[in-house]
């Protein structure tokens, strides 16, 4: 071809819809641009203005969610699809991370690895989990799971003065790395044997060609299931939980404890249900056999805990075992059933984190168990929707946690699967082991003595660097830790802080408590949500 014919040819490239990317582009142009504002800014722009473009951020990438309601079409070439599966899980992540971003407002997280950063991996993460649940061809799969990780493996160590939060986001880097390189070991057996990326060609080539029980397609199933259990915290590979979330910033085990298991799930839900469908048989009892396992483990590990933190990742863990069921059964019902579980677990979790952040930030306790002894009496607005968490976790009835799970044990037995729902109950009937000495401990003891942090001194001239304090080399100075506003001390223990309830993390609280509440009565929204998610797979 002479050049003057290559200078006249018209290269045409893959149609972009715009309108179905515009939620992700509202998601990562927002971290840009909080990005930037945390660097140019003033502190108070930087403290007050960097969560306020976040949330705008959010506002906007939820406002053109609901504009492509309804929008049942497959963008970028086929890689990624808008349903109403996709939508749904959206909308639970941009109100989980709007949670997050509240809670961390005055946190020393945000301060301590800077507030446009911090938001900026935020927006990032949640970036990376909207590609996740939109994603039906492998390499986009994968690229979503990497854009959430990579940024959550640096903000739970963005606590740079406390050595837990900096040991959780090294723990977290190695054991999700390994996680990642399973499930990409998996991803590329399946192209293996099917030759193809494209979910709905992977399950046409296992249907058609008898692939569906080749070793090398069970081999990937199986590194497949492992890689993405890493992520869910399902057991066996749930060991890096309970160290993770205890280390964390409690803003950010909050927004993990929700939004990642969303992604994973939801993830799960669309390669297994679609994908893999023709595989069902091979892989659905050795699911089952697993989620039993998740909901053994995860209930009598919670056990005897003292750390409420540490509590209620292992309580994680369990319910994740609960919303495996949805996936067994390879049904429309199941796939209802988790998607309006992973609805309601927003709420409950974030209702008790904020609780927690509270307490933190008003004693020296921690997310010790005693920190909310007495809280009945002294807090009792905290105590409420503390309460009101613990119950619907465990799933008791006028909370929306009973209708969850109630939901999932209808899905469970119509699918054949009985003896799983009655591992539901029983698992529920352990929970209450962990859940209720947490209300006894706010309704039924007194507060420890001298619990109450007393206000910071402002330190002298000359004095030794505070606790915990970093070094000159290491980036501290001496006017930073001293200029440090009490509304932005840090979350863990050793931060000293005058005693307030910030209205912030009170408004989570209460909208959290308040909202199992109401769909544990009137259910009925969250039905007619979801119904519409669970057609979108085409499943029976």
């Amino acid at each position: 071809m002479t050049p003057s014919l290559i200078a006249t040819a018209h290269l045409k490239g893959p149609h972009i819809d715009f309108a179905g990317l515009s939620p992700l582009i509202a998601l990562l142009g927002g971290a840009v641009v909080v990005l930037v504002v945390g660097m140019l800014g003033s502190r108070w722009i930087r403290a007050q203005g960097v969560p306020t473009l976040s949330l705008a951020a959010l506002a906007t990438a939820l406002g053109l969610t609901i504009w492509q309601w309804n929008a049942q079409k497959s963008i970028v070439s086929g890689a990624l699809r808008i349903d109403d599966l996709a939508l749904v899980l959206s909308v639970i992540l941009i109100a989980g991370g709007a949670c997050a971003v509240v809670l961390a407002w005055r946190s020393a997280a945000a301060r301590d690895a800077g507030h446009g950063e911090f938001h900026a991996m935020l927006l990032s993460s949640l970036g990376g989990m909207s590609l996740l649940v939109s994603a039906q061809n492998t390499v986009t799969l994968f690229v979503g799971l990497e854009l959430l990780s990579i940024p959550l493996y640096v903000l739970c160590a963005s606590e740079l003065r406390r050595e837990h939060s900096l040991e959780s986001g090294l723990k977290y880097l190695i054991v999700g790395s390994v996680g990642s390189a399973t499930l990409l070991y998996g991803l590329a057996m399946i192209y293996g044997a099917t030759g193809a990326t494209d979910f709905t060609a992977i399950a046409g080539g296992l249907g058609r060609h008898g692939l569906a029980s080749d070793p090398l397609t069970l081999t990937g199933i199986a590194l497949c299931v492992a890689g993405l259990s890493f992520k869910a915290s399902v057991a066996p590979f749930h060991q890096w939980t309970p160290d993770v979330y205890e280390g964390a910033p409690t803003a950010v085990t909050a927004f993990m404890a929700v939004t990642t298991k969303v992604a994973a799930l939801g993830a799960f839900l669309r390669l297994f249900d679609v994908a893999l469908i023709a595989a069902r048989p091979s892989w659905a009892p050795a699911l089952a056999v697993l989620a039993t396992i998740t909901i053994l483990v995860g209930n009598v590990g919670a056990l005897g805990q003292s750390s409420l933190k540490r509590m209620l990742a292992y309580s994680s863990v369990a319910q994740a075992g609960y919303m495996l069921a949805g996936i067994v059964v390879a049904s429309r019902l199941g796939a209802q059933a988790m998607i309006f579980y992973l609805a309601v677990y927003l709420p409950m979790n974030m209702a008790a984190f904020a609780v927690i952040v509270a307490r933190e930030r008003e004693t020296g306790l921690g997310d010790s168990i005693r920190a909310l002894s007495g809280l009945g009496r002294s807090r009792p607005l905290l105590a409420w929707p503390m309460t009101i968490s613990m119950l619907a976790l465990a799933g008791i009835p006028a909370t929306a946690g009973f209708i969850g799970k109630f939901y999932l044990i209808d899905a469970t037995v119509s699918g054949g699967y009985t003896w799983l729902g009655v591992m539901i109950v029983i698992g529920s009937m352990i929970s209450l082991g962990y859940y209720l000495p947490v209300i006894a401990a706010m309704w039924m003891q007194e507060a420890p003595a001298g619990e109450e942090r007393p206000a910071p001194a402002a330190p002298l001239a000359g004095s030794p660097a505070p606790a915990g304090a970093l070094p000159a080399l290491a980036g501290g100075s001496p006017e930073l830790d001293a200029g440090a506003t009490p509304g932005e001390a840090g979350d863990g223990a050793t931060a000293a802080l005058p005693v307030r309830l910030q209205p912030e993390v009170l408004f989570v609280a209460l909208l959290g408590g308040a909202a199992t509440i109401f769909f544990g009565i009137i259910p009925q929204p969250l039905f007619d949500l979801v119904h519409g998610a669970g057609r979108a797979l085409g499943l029976l």
